[in-house]
């Protein structure tokens, strides 16, 4: 990504130097990049210019940060939010509500209510009991809600088993075999204009195998339902295409092959597409700027002790997760190192024996592909303040969420927990 890139010796973010905002905001500090978000936004559009008017509803969960869904909102992009609190995190960007899909398993009647009064483009209900709920809501309300059911096409992504949820077993949507059934009950509900269907299979996707098998079953259902006498005009096609986060491994499809698998499977489908990118729009566009604490001998490798930690960056100790690790100033020579936070847990452990730039106590490190599924997961375990973040675009950075410091969070009487 040029947007991380080192001038002078130095790793900038786009033309500000990630020493000047450690300088000044303190680390560990999330940094992202304005014009690497709109470029992979940019790229996946491109993708799909052959896919008559397609709305692309940026996965709010990834990033939920609220100059990040500025940004991509004033773009154009849509959201593809799980919980009110998303949905208010959407509108107050900007996001018009035609353009956004209330998505997830357990939507909460507070929740519904929220969407169906400030409005939205459909709902993605998993259960006959989700819409049964939702009737009787939008009836009390006096609104028509407009649905989609999300299908459990029995596909098994090929991830972690952590990330997948098109499979049999997962508590993802219903079953593609009781669709038909669902959908008869569910056009017999009032207050619901079922017109949609939608799919997602799962996250970081290294293959288009999967999506293909799964959305191919999906036309084959959208015609037996038309057979059945459903008027269904929206498929929500999900997200999922995976980003490159070890360069050792083969990079994932980019998004002109999956744009070009996309046209060629729904030609005919007559439906408007609806695609959730999240990971793909944001990852790249984000890193995790860290100080190292100071250095200690292991048993076979020293170990970088860093002050960031899983509370920080939870992906590595959740999902076993892959980051690369560079040095913000190299200064040319390489070891091999175990990169490690000061949380009191063995899973706060960024890198086993990884082969990586030499630093020592006091260096400037950076995680990077950290844009999605990071900073949302912080946590102040250990009582440590939660991570801030900061945007940068051109030559000016902003920062986005300050440092929530240990003070506010004794004010606050915040949990900690801990290993007995």
């Amino acid at each position: 990504m040029v947007d991380f890139e080192h001038r002078n010796g130095a790793l900038h973010c786009e033309d500000v130097p990630l020493a000047a905002i450690a300088e000044a905001v303190g680390t560990p500090v999330y940094v992202y990049s304005t014009a690497a978000m709109l470029q992979n936004l940019r790229e996946f559009r491109d993708a799909l210019a052959e896919v008559t008017d397609p709305l692309i509803a940026y996965a709010v969960k990834a990033n939920p940060n609220a100059a990040v869904l500025r940004v991509l909102a004033d773009a154009g992009a849509g959201a593809d939010i799980v919980s009110g609190g998303e949905y208010r995190r959407a509108r107050d960007a900007g996001v018009p509500p035609d353009k956004i899909v209330f998505a997830g398993v357990g939507k909460a009647e507070a929740e519904m209510a929220l969407a169906l009064a400030g409005g939205l483009y459909q709902f993605n209900v998993e259960s006959l009991a989700e819409a049964e709920m939702l009737s009787a809501l939008a009836c009390a309300l006096g609104k028509t809600a407009p649905v989609g059911f999300r299908i459990n096409p029995d596909v098994g992504a090929g991830g972690h088993a952590k990330i997948t949820t098109g499979a049999a077993a997962s508590k993802f949507g219903i079953a593609i075999g009781e669709a038909l059934d669902g959908y008869a009950r569910a056009a017999a509900l009032p207050g619901l204009a079922v017109h949609g269907v939608a799919v997602h299979i799962g996250s970081q996707l290294t293959s288009l195998e999967p999506l293909e098998r799964a959305f191919t079953r999906l036309g084959e259902l959208i015609g037996a339902l038309r057979s059945a006498g459903h008027d269904i005009r929206v498929a929500d096609l999900g997200g999922g295409l995976g980003v490159p986060y070890d360069p050792g491994h083969p990079p994932p499809p980019s998004a002109q092959d999956y744009g070009a698998m996309v046209r060629r499977v729904t030609s005919g489908w007559n439906t408007r597409l609806v695609f959730e990118p999240g990971r793909l729009i944001v990852a790249s566009a984000g890193l995790l700027l860290s100080r190292v604490i100071r250095l200690k001998p292991g048993a076979a490798d020293p170990f970088v002790i860093v002050d960031a930690a899983m509370n920080d960056l939870m992906r590595p100790a959740l999902y076993d997760a892959w980051h690369k690790i560079d040095a913000v100033r190299p200064g040319g020579e390489r070891w091999t190192a175990n990169v490690v936070g000061p949380v009191c847990e063995t899973g706060d452990t960024f890198a086993t024996a990884r082969e990586m730039d030499r630093v020592e106590a006091g260096d400037l490190i950076v995680f990077r592909t950290a844009g999605a599924y990071a900073a949302t997961m912080a946590s102040t375990y250990n009582s440590r303040p939660l991570t801030p973040e900061v945007l940068v675009d051109g030559d000016r950075w902003t920062l986005v969420r300050p440092r929530i410091d240990v003070d506010a969070l004794v004010a606050a009487g915040c949990a900690d927990g801990g290993n007995d």
